[in-house]
């Protein structure tokens, strides 16, 4: 039988006694507390009374008193300090523990320590306003207070609190001293402030009510503080005693009236501030911590508050500054507080409690009942069935993929666009911007200037305080090339000291910008920071993101851009332009979201089988390294890098850097401007080769239909290695071909130190011409063809090929990636390498094409030689799911999307016109997954690339690697079929998701 049975076992023995005893001698009986409303009832009123008395019942007198203390403990220590905690547990038998600062595993080991060694189980606390992040390293920080105060939504204030008490329960602790539902109405309040949900009455009420409930709900009690209520004070408790001077009519309406509510809701604590309030108890320089009148008379018998009354922490100067040595901790308990927190004096407040029942300044039966209802919440707590901590898997169930779904949802509804002229926001028509992205307050780059880079291309600028006035200068002129300025205000206090952090320069600075540029002013600080930039009337945009999260730095430059709409509202009133209430309402969905699948109802969980299949491509070296992308409904729901640029695992792969798309570029390039082209009325694919391509008339493509073509049924060539006739049988080049340095005869790059004569590419538009077709009709993949649509389209608009992308397509789409000759415009470090070309380049392909037909004409083809990243290669094909459209921008019709992307001979050929479609019937480790629909098309490429679009599932899918490294000869990606698997964990989430919401109705 193991010490804790012997315990209980011992403990019911006793009661026996006890209540035998009760039969003969007559037992004094405490004075029945004031009835109250049902509804005031804690939440652990209705406890197992047996095991509260049969505890209770092997308490001795100084253990009873005992439970009335919490001590502090840390578990970012030493073990001198660990052992002292434990010596006082041991000794004192304290009720419970408040934990600060450390981590969470190991708090979780001091925690079943402790537990160990305690006679009766401890209750365990931690003051986590927002979440165990507030306390312990690498666990998750939910918003402050004020920035939910903003949201309309109040599920997901109680969805927190239920995620917060999840994280409690795992960790083995049972009471957060939260919500704060203090009404912050003091700007310069400097200790409540940010951590209210502001200055409205109801408003804090429902929001604190709210995570109460979600917390209860999930069995960790709530403690409402700071009663009677601490929001408008100017004194920070933790240094000095605050005054209000309000008279009760006010407190009542006010302060109190959250308090009131959550009391008729089942709040199971409160905590009691350290505030001297005249108004409630006229002794001076009392704090209403020590004041009867406050705690006993008001809060417990006026207000009929039966659940757990707690100090403020006993160690703030507030209370010890005019009650030193340990006697605020009795007059604590004598003011009818039932738990002292964080005591630095267990024993002296043993003693002095002790000493105060022999003096009848307190009865014995006051300190039992308080002690009972202490053990009842233990009871309600679980405790009675203590288990210790499992410390396998801790960290992964803090950091689930829910809680930071919750996480992000509640910054999504809470940052507030503060000004909108002229709907400068949502930011559209990227193609005629050049944007400045301006860190004010750091020297590195922020999360924000990041997530910009997302969207549309953004240099980077950077403020840092004490700027020299050289440096001012320099930068203003630096920004003046710029049409829109994106500035973030960052490095801000929480704190009314110092104006927020926002100093007199950084305003004069923004000030000055603002009047020649559009300027979009975005505050990750302080609501009340806000009122420093109130006169700013030059500002186009003013975005409030509350804090420098990175969550907020995130949906703040989404809500810029239109991922995101704008739905928060100003908790507080910061000056008379900022209002409370105040949020402007702005368009989202025109551009990505950048979320997770628990976003739209599926499972990170499924989508972690994306990671091991990719792992296993890398360890197997099929390839070096990946990227991987999918969206759903115009939301990107994972978005992942993996391995290394090479196998020598130097370079590790970002979410930036840009792959050789193949001929992937076919549906991303050629595809893309005949098709606008065809809505033109400028190309027909019913029209030939002969009708755009004079030179083939005469030749045996002359009356090739392009419909059969684009369909790869024209009976062309699959290929022709172009390269081969360009060098002797002693492997060098013919003089007419190639040099090693560039001239004005031979000016086309195909490689580092490998230059092609200028005309040289007409002989490869002769070798297409003079190829003879296949004999036999049928489908024949073919790259031939898309040689010459880069010369239609430029003989058609009078543009370089190249040129009519980006300006059509890629720049207004803030695709900046999706280019051709990428080392032109990006350095080599984010551009992976792809083959090492022994036959014809004789080198590593590091920026340049792989593909040697495309390299022949200096990087720039239809067929292949395209390069980006995933993000901007999903933007293009998020276009093409939208039928054309994307911000109010039409870049293609409907109709003529809907009959490039079907297919045009079917059954006896998949292919639509240009793009890939599924196998009918699937055909196992074939060109797609077997879960896409038939609407669905896309491309695949040599190097290692797949993207597939899925109308039936509003999907995108992006696949990118460069398998071809170091050879071409490597095929294990395709016999792991790797890219079409995780395809198909895609569309596993989908069933599963929707067998999940079928077994719910």
């Amino acid at each position: 039988m193991t010490s804790k049975r012997i315990f209980f076992s011992l403990a019911f023995f006793i009661l026996i006694l006890f209540t035998a005893a009760a039969q003969t001698k007559k037992v004094a009986v405490p004075t029945p507390p004031v009835p109250v409303k049902p509804e005031n009832f804690p939440v652990f009123f209705k406890t197992n009374q047996l095991w509260v008395d049969s505890v209770f019942a092997t308490l001795s007198p100084d253990e009873r008193i005992g439970q009335l203390i919490m001590v502090a403990a840390y578990s970012n220590r030493n073990k001198k300090f660990e052992d002292s905690i434990a010596n006082v547990i041991a000794r004192h038998k304290v009720g419970g523990l408040v934990f600060f600062q450390g981590g969470p595993v190991r708090q979780a080991k001091l925690t079943n320590r402790y537990q160990s060694i305690s006679k009766v189980p401890l209750l365990i606390a931690m003051d986590a306003e927002w979440g165990l992040g507030m306390r312990l390293d690498s666990t998750v920080k939910f918003p402050y207070q004020m920035s939910m105060g903003g949201i309309s939504n109040d599920k997901l204030i109680y969805d927190m609190g239920a995620e917060v008490a999840r994280q409690f329960k795992r960790i083995g602790m049972h009471i957060n001293f939260a919500p704060v539902i203090d009404v912050n109405n003091n700007a310069d309040n400097p200790v409540i402030n940010f951590r209210s949900f502001g200055e409205n009455k109801h408003n804090v009420a429902r929001k604190g009510a709210a995570y109460m409930k979600g917390m209860q709900d999930q069995g960790i009690m709530a403690c409402a503080k700071h009663f009677p209520g601490h929001g408008d004070t100017d004194v920070d408790s933790h240094y000095s005693l605050p005054k209000i001077y309000y008279n009760r009519k006010r407190l009542d309406t006010l302060e109190m009236y959250p308090f009131k509510e959550l009391m008729r809701q089942g709040l199971g604590s409160v905590m009691v501030a350290h505030l001297n309030i005249p108004a409630l108890d006229t002794t001076t320089n009392l704090p209403s911590t020590l004041s009867k009148p406050i705690v006993t008379d008001l809060l417990k018998n006026e207000l009929g508050f039966k659940g757990l009354v707690i100090s403020d922490a006993m160690n703030m100067k507030g209370v010890t500054n005019n009650f030193p040595d340990g006697t605020a901790d009795v007059k604590a308990i004598l003011a009818g507080n039932d738990i002292i927190e964080f005591s630095e004096n267990v024993e002296r407040a043993i003693t002095l409690i002790r000493e105060a029942i022999a003096k009848k300044e307190i009865t014995q039966e006051e300190i039992d009942h308080r002690v009972k209802k202490i053990l009842a919440a233990k009871y309600w707590a679980g405790l009675h069935k203590f288990k210790p901590v499992a410390l396998k898997n801790l960290y992964e169930d803090l950091n689930n993929p829910m809680a930071n779904f919750i996480n992000r949802k509640l910054t999504e509804m809470s940052v507030t666009v503060l000004r909108n002229n002229r709907n400068t926001l949502p930011v559209n028509n990227l193609d005629t911007l050049r944007i400045a992205a301006l860190a004010i307050g750091t020297k590195t780059a922020t999360p924000f200037q990041q997530m910009l880079t997302r969207y549309a291309p953004t240099d980077n600028f950077f403020l840092p305080a004490n700027a020299s006035i050289d440096y001012l200068r320099d930068l203003k002129n630096q920004l003046q090339k710029y049409n829109l300025i994106i500035a973030g205000v960052h490095d801000l206090s929480t704190r009314p000291a110092g104006n927020y952090g926002v100093s007199a320069e950084t305003v004069v600075f923004v000030k000055e910008l603002a009047k020649g540029k559009k300027t979009i002013l975005n505050i990750f600080g302080n609501a009340y920071s806000s009122a420093k930039f109130q006169d700013l009337d030059k500002l186009n945009a003013v975005i409030m993101a509350y804090q420098e999260s990175v969550n907020a730095q995130e949906v703040a430059a989404e809500i810029i851009f239109g991922g995101l709409g704008s739905k928060g509202r100003l908790p507080v009133t910061t000056s008379p332009a900022y209002k409370a209430n105040l949020g402007l309402a702005t368009t989202g969905g025109t551009h990505f979201k950048y979320s997770s699948p628990e976003d739209i109802g599926l499972s990170s969980k499924t989508f972690s089988r994306i990671d091991s299949l990719v792992q296993v491509a890398i360890q197997e070296k099929a390839i070096p390294g990946a990227q991987v992308l999918v969206a759903k409904g115009g939301n990107v729901i994972y978005q992942k890098s993996f391995g290394y640029h090479t196998y020598e695992n130097k370079v590790p792969v970002n979410n930036s850097d840009i792959y050789d798309l193949a001929s992937v570029t076919k549906i991303s390039t050629s595809i893309a401007a005949l098709m606008k082209l065809q809505d033109e009325g400028k190309f027909d694919f019913n029209k030939t080769v002969g009708d755009y391509l004079p030179e083939f008339r005469g030749s045996s493509k002359e009356n090739l239909v392009f419909k059969e073509i684009l369909a790869h049924q024209a009976r062309l060539q699959a290929w022709i290695p172009f390269w081969q006739v360009t060098k002797k049988k002693n492997g060098k080049f013919k003089w007419f071909t190639f040099k090693a340095d560039s001239s004005a005869r031979f000016p086309i790059k195909v490689a580092q130190n490998l230059y092609m004569h200028r005309n040289y590419h007409k002989k490869i538009y002769k070798q297409i011409k003079e190829s003879p077709l296949n004999e036999k009709a049928g489908y024949v993949y073919s790259d031939l063809s898309f040689y010459l649509y880069p010369v239609i389209v430029e003989r058609l608009t009078g543009k370089k090929f190249e040129d009519y992308l980006k300006e059509n397509f890629y720049k207004p789409l803030g695709a900046q990636t999706l280019t051709f000759t990428p080392e032109k415009y990006f350095p080599h470090s984010r551009i992976v390498p792809t083959e090492y070309d022994s036959l014809f380049r004789k080198q590593l392909l590091h920026g340049t094409v792989h593909d040697e037909g495309a390299a022949m004409l200096g990087g720039v083809s239809g067929h292949a030689g395209l390069f980006g990243n995933a993000n901007d290669l999903a933007k293009l094909m998020q276009m093409y799911l939208q039928k054309g459209e994307v911000a109010g921008r039409r870049y293609i019709s409907e109709a003529t999307l809907n009959t490039y992307t079907s297919c045009q001979f079917c059954p006896t050929n998949r292919r639509a016109l240009g793009f890939d479609r599924i196998n009918s019937p699937y055909v196992e480790n074939g060109n797609a997954a077997k879960g896409a629909s038939p609407e669905s098309f896309g491309h695949s490429g040599f190097t290692g690339t797949f993207t597939w679009v899925d109308p039936k599932y509003d999907l995108v899918y992006v696949f990118l690697s460069n398998r071809v490294h170091p050879t071409r000869n490597n095929n294990k990606l395709s016999q792991l079929n790797t890219r079409t698997a995780v395809q198909q964990v895609i569309y596993d989430a989908i069933e599963q998701a929707a067998k999940t919401q079928a077994r719910r109705q």
